[in-house]
């Protein structure tokens, strides 16, 4: 006789129950980094929105960070730490390739044994894990799912670099997601292109610095080639996503976008139609891009701006390296 399987199965619906936010101790200024760009704080708000950036102390890393972020939102949530049964953390700046952020996270802040992965999707990471956070619950797979995006950017960046060096800054979000009897996370719409690899991504491997063929890789991107895609193709994305969650965009009470570029931001609101009175998230104006953090940071300081947003219907993409997407609406804790 075969034995039959025992399948296990959670609820029905998931939603974020609070947020937790880290930034860089340090504010850096346009003015900062103009000089090995040879250009201007005029030129770089312009460009980008940004006025000044979080970076952090050389002691301070993405799994500090994290770990900041992360108890914040669980305190913020009431829940225990050591009912936490899943950690994810949505990054591309651990400081070692293994062990990962995640784990030790866990540990720092209370949630063994939880378990604990790292997700590499830049840009898109924290919106990945989020789509994990909810499927894995809704599965019976876990209980209670931290979620952070965590990054130390300016360790990978080179000051030179004109196409990228002057937007990118550091700091971690983390969102508390658990059951809810009712719908809280909608269907994602996610993916990739990867045959536009080259467009935003590292310029070397880590085994080309080891045998001494390139120097210490760092971020750097097509601008125009990123702008194109991301504001054409993502607010395709968006739309889509706003489908699969049956809503419409007056329905959209905030739209937190990843904070790539101010122009990027405009550009999409405008694109999807959105009323005035939804809030837009514009967090890159003081913080900078983070990526897999900037949309946990924009959503975690739109909350405490607005806290009359409180279970409005929020619209969160996130888009980067390796041209991966994900969109989805949620509820706002």
């Amino acid at each position: 006789m075969t034995a039959t399987l025992t399948q296990v199965s959670g609820p029905a619906y998931t939603r974020i129950l609070s947020y937790g936010a880290a930034r860089g101790e340090n504010a850096v200024p346009n003015d900062d980094l103009i000089g090995p760009i040879d250009s201007s704080d005029e030129w770089i708000r312009q460009r980008t929105g940004i006025i000044t950036r979080v970076r952090a102390d050389k002691g301070t890393d993405a799994i500090d960070l994290a770990a900041l972020a992360g108890a914040e939102a669980i305190e913020k949530a009431g829940i225990p730490a050591d009912q936490i049964d899943l950690v994810i953390v949505a990054t591309i700046s651990n400081p070692k390739q293994s062990p990962s952020v995640s784990a030790i996270v866990a540990d720092r802040v209370g949630a063994n044994p939880a378990a604990a992965y790292d997700i590499n999707a830049a840009c898109a990471g924290y919106a990945y894990a989020v789509t994990q956070a909810d499927a894995l619950i809704r599965a019976g797979a876990a209980r209670y799912a931290l979620v952070i995006g965590a990054e130390k950017l300016s360790d990978i960046v080179d000051p030179t670099d004109r196409s990228i060096s002057f937007l990118l800054g550091d700091g971690a979000g983390a969102a508390l997601i658990g059951p809810s009897d009712t719908p809280g996370i909608a269907p994602a719409v996610w993916g990739s292109d990867g045959s536009k690899a080259d467009a935003v991504g590292m310029n070397g491997t880590l085994t080309e610095f080891r045998d001494g063929d390139v120097p210490w890789p760092t971020l750097r991107q097509e601008g125009q080639t990123v702008f194109r895609w991301a504001v054409w193709e993502m607010a395709k994305v968006a739309r889509e996503a706003l489908d699969r969650a049956g809503v419409q965009p007056e329905d959209i009470a905030a739209f937190i976008p990843h904070q790539a570029n101010m122009r990027i931001i405009d550009e999409f609101a405008k694109q999807l139609k959105l009323p005035e009175t939804t809030v837009i998230a514009r967090d890159i104006e003081t913080t900078g891009n983070t990526s897999a953090a900037s949309i946990p940071l924009a959503s975690h300081r739109l909350m405490a701006e607005h806290p009359e947003l409180s279970g409005g219907l929020a619209l969160q993409i996130g888009f980067g390296a390796g041209l991966v997407f994900a969109a989805q609406v949620v509820v706002l804790p």
